[in-house]
């Protein structure tokens, strides 16, 4: 039966992208074969398999070590504040992102992660039939994050039609920043943290294939990374340092007034109705979360959660997650791998602030395209999560 729901939901899905399609009947279907069977195959391997598991344990192992790493300098300047035996989520969970994101700028420095994305994505482009620029911005999104990845191809922003500026917002919306993964890991189980990068890479393509379709002539098909304007090393460490502690910050204040904001609403709601605002929105996202394969008695729970995903961040929601007893495993599992992309409302502003910083003009062409971007890149976390549930 589940193999039933989750290919009606995938059905759903694609129904869904098609009728917003801005071009029909330039939808390139093979290019779309392929990348589903990739992301089936993928999801079998990962959590289906003992080469799976392996990889699966590599990677979390790595970010255990890394954030144990980090809890030393975060013990050094913070140590005795925590009451024995809690744990801060801002010092446990926030701050290690600060030394994240210190390595990431070592990588860069360094050139090993230009290397790394720039081939990843010139390998992808040969998949999914779209050109080497959106291939690239794809890979470098999941590393570098949704704002920073463009002063990677700032070169190339002005000189962009709609369509392609679309599809490289797009990605950047359906991925998340491997800066934060180890913070994600913290509240949700690594394989499905694993599990759901790999999906949305090629979802992110999938979506736009279909919403945005249009081919990429060889003339146009040029990839130009810019280089960043030449640092000393420290400088550099310094500078990806404070970037760090500004995320952490940032993504604190977010919590803090979305939470405070979703508590004051549901308080406002239960006294009128009866009934909280989550519990409402989860009513709306209950169809979804049963297409995804969540069991139905289950779906109103995880579709609540959905919407706090969509409404405040992906944090907010994974914390509530962490506090669901009532689902099972399987529908823990969906919804998780759900909840990890920047689709939400706040990324519309963020995407268009930072492409905006680096060309006004295409920056109010990304806020005009903005309720799409979050429609296209919710359907990608849907169709991952709904591909994940098969497995699961």
């Amino acid at each position: 039966m589940k193999y039933v729901i989750a290919i009606l939901g995938v059905l759903i899905v694609f129904g869904l992208t098609y009728a917003a399609s801005n071009d029909k009947r330039n939808i390139r279907y093979r290019p779309l074969v392929q990348m589903v069977i990739l992301q089936v195959i993928l999801a079998f391997i990962l959590l289906n398999t003992s080469v799976g598991e392996l990889l699966i344990k590599g990677f979390s192992s790595v970010f255990e070590s890394l954030l144990a790493y980090a809890a030393d300098g975060v013990n050094f300047v913070f140590g005795g504040i925590a009451n024995e035996g809690q744990a801060p989520f801002f010092l446990m969970v926030l701050l290690p992102i600060i030394f994240i994101s210190a390595l990431i700028g070592i990588l860069q420095y360094t050139k090993i992660l230009p290397f790394i994305i720039k081939y990843i994505g010139l390998v992808l482009s040969k998949v999914n039939g779209m050109g080497k620029l959106e291939s690239y911005n794809a890979v470098a999104s999941a590393i570098l994050g949704q704002s920073e990845v463009f002063i990677s191809v700032k070169k190339q922003i002005g000189l962009l039609p709609e369509h392609r500026l679309y599809t490289l917002c797009a990605s950047a919306m359906s991925t998340v920043s491997m800066s934060i993964v180890g913070a994600y890991m913290l509240m949700i189980s690594p394989k499905y943290v694993v599990t759901a990068l790999v999906l949305n890479l090629f979802g992110g393509f999938i979506i736009a294939s279909v919403l945005n379709p249009y081919k990429v002539s060889k003339e146009e098909d040029i990839l130009e990374v810019q280089e960043e304007h030449k640092q000393s090393f420290f400088e550099m460490l310094g500078e990806y340092i404070m970037d760090g502690f500004k995320v952490a910050i940032t993504v604190a204040a977010m919590l803090i007034g979305f939470v405070a904001l979703i508590a004051l609403v549901n308080g406002l709601f239960d006294g009128l109705f009866g009934i909280t605002f989550q519990q409402l929105l989860g009513y709306i996202f209950a169809p979804f979360a049963f297409l995804m394969g969540v069991p139905w008695k289950e779906a109103v729970d995880a579709g609540s959660i959905m919407a706090t995903k969509m409404v405040a961040n992906e944090f907010v929601a994974m914390l509530d997650l962490s506090k669901q007893a009532v689902l099972s495993e399987r529908a823990t599992g969906i919804v998780s791998v759900f909840l990890v992309s920047f689709a939400n409302f706040s990324s519309i502003g963020i995407i268009s602030g930072a492409v905006k910083g680096l060309h006004e003009k295409q920056g109010n062409v990304v806020a005009r395209f903005g309720l799409r971007l979050l429609y296209g890149a919710t359907l990608v976390s849907v169709l991952s999560a709904t591909i994940a549930g098969l497995f699961l």
